[in-house]
Parts: structure tokens; sequence; C-alpha cells
């Protein structure tokens, strides 16, 4: 069986959604418009790696020429603005909610240690 470089993996997936994504109006989309190049790369690469085992690290680097702490910036940004939301809804408010129960449990991490 031959081995699957998982960059390769992502970057055909990455391509598949981003094509899927105009076809289905993301780029004639007012809203969605909004969002560079590098944003709908960053949601793609954010939704296609759920899908996979690795070093994400690594990945972030090879795929997307970003440091992960400016990536993590910029996706952060992202699930911020509703452009991202018309562009991924589904992506987005999984994200968020991550994002919050994290959020949640860090400030009772906190006031437990009052």
């Amino acid at each position: 069986m031959p081995q699957t470089d998982i960059a390769d993996t992502t970057r055909s997936t990455i391509g598949d959604r981003s094509a899927h994504a105009a076809s289905m109006g993301a780029d004639t989309d007012p809203d969605a418009g909004d969002l560079s190049e590098r944003d709908r790369a960053i949601l793609d690469f954010e939704a296609a790696w759920s899908r996979h085992a690795g070093a994400k690290e690594e990945a972030i680097r090879a795929e997307l020429g970003l440091t992960p702490a400016r990536y993590y910036q910029l996706l952060g940004r992202l699930l911020d603005s509703a452009e991202a939301v018309v562009y991924d809804p589904m992506l987005v408010k999984r994200l968020r909610r991550i994002r919050d129960a994290r959020e949640h449990a860090r400030l009772a991490r906190a006031a437990a240690g009052r």
C-alpha cells in the first residue's frame, strides 16, 4: 500500500473544498468576497485537518507558510467575522463552541483557585 503524505492529502482536500465553495457561489457572495485567499485557505485547512492525524504545526508551516502562532491568531480573528460564517457556517460555529468551552473552563479554574 503506497504511503500517503499528509500534506498531499490536506492539499487535495483543501483544493476540493475551494472548488466546491466556488461552485456554490462563495466567491460571488458579497459577504464571502471579503475573505482573502489566505483566510479561505486557513478555514479550508482547519476543516480538512480534523480528518487527519499528524503534526499540525508542521503542516501549517508547509501548507500555509505561517508560524503556528500566527495561524492561530488569524483563525481566532476569522472566527469572529461574519464573512467566515457565510463561507463555512458549520466549521465556524463548531470552532466557536470549542473556543467558548475552553474559555469557560479557564475561567472556572481561575475562580476555583481564588
